[in-house]
């Protein structure tokens, strides 16, 4: 397959793009590196299957390809609260020039929305039939109600043109490749326990999250992918849930630092559950996540120390 991963530098278009070329598919990776990094695909130029495309999707691109990985958004509060007005069109406008690309050259589109649609969820664990609980006024809302709008246009371009579709909506995810400014809970506590600092609570800690490893992400992505007739959305996560205190807990024991906790206020539409349903996901994509989280974590905290440079832990 001739393949389309727009944001494919950023932390899971990477993995995407890097599984996508093992498979054997040619692959156009395309971003503008708002957040994407050079560095995240560096390992891939020069593979002959694998090109880059410098392109922000808020304008529209030409190209021909049978498949098309619609990632491309910042996805992390840190930058998609930095420029909120760039953030929602892209989502709004870059999901339109997606479409209009698929539906012109006949390309089959996978969005990746997200959990964020659920808001603050009055119901537990979320189901893709559950409408939400979003403040649309928000300084979340650029992001959530981006990626509402993005489904809605998703469904339109199907049932009026007849658009081949795909819709994910993806949990929490770690690993590997997370920018160590993610500003999401993951990378800041990995991050700060490296280098012995505190740990930041927003409110008690026990709001939970659920975390699914990259790899178990991506192979998710796949398989909806290539499941015939099923539009979605289907939720994308992993189902076992933890508190941030636990996850804190186990980021210091990681990386063997004497970091200590600091409770913070915490923010303001901050969900305090969230957890995903996936008994479609089981269903029909035979998925479910693998990698439990303390390998998982491990994983990752090896690689922000590699990052780091190996920077003393703060013994």
């Amino acid at each position: 397959m001739r393949t389309l991963v727009t944001g494919g530098a950023g932390f899971l278009g990477s993995h995407l793009c890097e599984r996508l070329v093992r498979d054997g598919h040619e692959v156009i990776c395309l971003d503008n590196f708002f957040s994407g990094k050079r560095a995240n695909v560096a390992h891939l130029r020069g593979h002959p299957n694998f090109e880059i495309v410098l392109h922000d999707i808020v304008n529209p691109i030409l190209l021909e390809v049978d498949r098309i990985y619609h990632l491309a958004c910042p996805a992390s509060p840190v930058h998609y609260q930095y420029n909120p007005v760039k953030t929602i069109k892209t989502s709004v406008m870059g999901t339109i020039n997606m479409l209009g690309l698929a539906k012109r050259v006949k390309a089959r589109i996978l969005l990746t929305s997200t959990s964020e649609v659920y808001g603050d969820p009055q119901e537990h664990p979320q189901t893709e039939s559950y409408w939400g609980h979003v403040n649309p006024i928000g300084v979340r809302s650029c992001y959530d109600e981006g990626k509402r709008v993005a489904e809605c246009l998703m469904m339109d371009y199907h049932r009026q043109n007849n658009v081949d579709i795909r819709i994910v909506r993806i949990f929490n995810t770690y690993g590997p490749r997370m920018a160590i400014n993610d500003g999401r809970v993951v990378s800041n506590f990995c991050v700060a326990a490296l280098r012995g600092e505190n740990l930041e609570i927003y409110g008690d800690g026990k709001q939970t999250r659920s975390f699914a490893y990259v790899d178990d992400l991506i192979e998710g992505l796949l398989r909806m992918m290539e499941t015939p007739d099923l539009t979605g959305p289907v939720n994308i996560g992993n189902p076992d849930e933890f508190t941030i205190l636990e996850l804190a807990s186990l980021a210091i024991e990681l990386a063997h630092s004497s970091s200590k906790l600091k409770y913070m206020p915490a923010r303001p539409d901050d969900p305090v559950r969230r957890r995903p349903d996936i008994s479609m996901a089981r269903k029909y994509l035979n998925w479910e996540p693998a990698t439990p989280l303390r390998k998982g974590l491990s994983s990752t905290m090896e690689a922000f120390r590699h990052e780091l440079g190996g920077e003393d832990p703060g013994h």
